[in-house]
């Protein structure tokens, strides 16, 4: 549990004292969907010890891990309620909710990690998150952000779209599970912590979780034998906090304004951070003796056509979900002439994505 000192605290009675309500201090209690085991918390960790430290005993937020105060899936509405004032999550967890939860979450095929800071931070993703959770009564603030996950772990390789046939995989992700069956394949959901258990007796087929430190921190080396790369399934993946409108609007603004700067340097942080760590766990694969392919160039081109059909296909079901992606699609279309003209140097490819005039059709309906 993360604390402001008692220096600071002993301060601000001093303070309150004399200054009375004006310095009223805030506390929050905050959990996450992760356990202490997967490295994924380490985020959640940055942007509370950063917040703490920011607002200096004008807010402070006691942080638990995932499971010790609610199950994971429970905290969008233990937030939602106000039993708590703030959760960390990743949004694809909620798409049951509303769809736009998925892109808002990761894309398959899509977005890189690069993408999603650009998109949230200058071609308008920001304001989409605040819609998006806003309907739930939350602010939500992006402060994580990994790129493409490893891909899928078995004991069979998977080497193209012939070894996919048939296989019963552990995928998250609504676009995720779509894709996956018109590749051949089926989806099977289930938390992260039961895929261990479900790979070592064979329940499935094989999995895919998150970045190579997070399945390395996961076990995953010890119960599987290939790794087929990349994650097209997920080419970059968000996390945030969500935070109960009433707890946020009971800051001042200074504080508000602290938290968004805690969160813009956590998700800078995000991504440095965890691309080294996924480079060291790459290596660890290898010395555990885990045979890593990757899908060649002709293969991975069939299944971006056939990802291109299915964020059609899922966007055209709800509007808030077709919003979501012709923000974004607009954002690579604007993207494409200065990010094309700077290669080899630019960050990362303008991919050949979904049709922009079906998804607008949709939104427009």
């Amino acid at each position: 549990m993360l604390k402001t000192s008692l220096k600071y605290a002993a301060s601000l009675a001093v303070l309150a004292t004399v200054a009375g309500p004006a310095l009223a201090q805030e506390s929050w209690t905050m959990t996450t969907t992760w356990p202490s085991s997967l490295e994924l918390i380490e985020t959640d960790k940055h942007f509370v010890e950063l917040a703490n430290k920011l607002t200096e005993g004008e807010l402070t937020i006691d942080f638990y891990e995932g499971g010790s105060l609610v199950p994971s899936g429970e905290v969008f509405g233990a937030v939602e309620s106000g039993s708590i004032q703030a959760g960390g999550d990743w949004p694809g967890y909620w798409a049951g909710r509303d769809p736009a939860f998925s892109p808002l979450s990761t894309t398959a095929s899509l977005f890189n990690a690069v993408d999603y800071v650009n998109w949230i931070k200058q071609w308008g993703g920001d304001e989409l998150y605040m819609e998006t959770y806003g309907k739930f009564g939350m602010v939500y603030l992006p402060y994580g952000v990994t790129n493409n996950e490893s891909g899928f772990r078995t004991n069979a390789p998977i080497r193209n779209l012939e070894d996919l046939q048939g296989k019963r995989l552990r995928l998250s992700g609504l676009e995720q599970g779509r894709l996956l069956e018109k590749l051949g394949g089926s989806q099977v959901s289930m938390a992260g912590g039961e895929i261990y258990q479900s790979l070592e007796r064979g329940v499935i087929d094989g999995a895919e979780f998150s970045t190579p430190n997070v399945d390395y921190s996961g076990g995953f080396q010890q119960v599987t034998k290939y790794w087929s790369t990349p994650g097209w399934h997920q080419s970059a993946s968000v996390f945030g906090v969500m935070i109960n409108k009433a707890a946020w609007d009971a800051l001042s603004p200074e504080t508000q304004e602290k938290l968004k700067i805690a969160a813009d340097a956590t998700l800078l942080w995000s991504l440095a951070f965890t691309e080294k760590r996924a480079n060291e766990a790459y290596a660890k694969f290898q010395e555990a003796g885990t045979e890593i392919t990757r899908m060649d160039d002709e293969t991975l081109a069939k299944i971006q056509e056939m990802a291109n059909e299915v964020i059609v296909e899922t966007a055209c079901e709800t509007p808030s979900s077709a919003k979501v992606y012709l923000s974004q699609l607009s954002y690579l279309e604007d993207y494409r002439g200065w990010r094309e003209a700077s290669a080899p140097f630019n960050l990362g490819r303008t991919p050949n994505g979904p049709d922009i005039e079906k998804i607008r059709a949709c939104a427009e309906k």
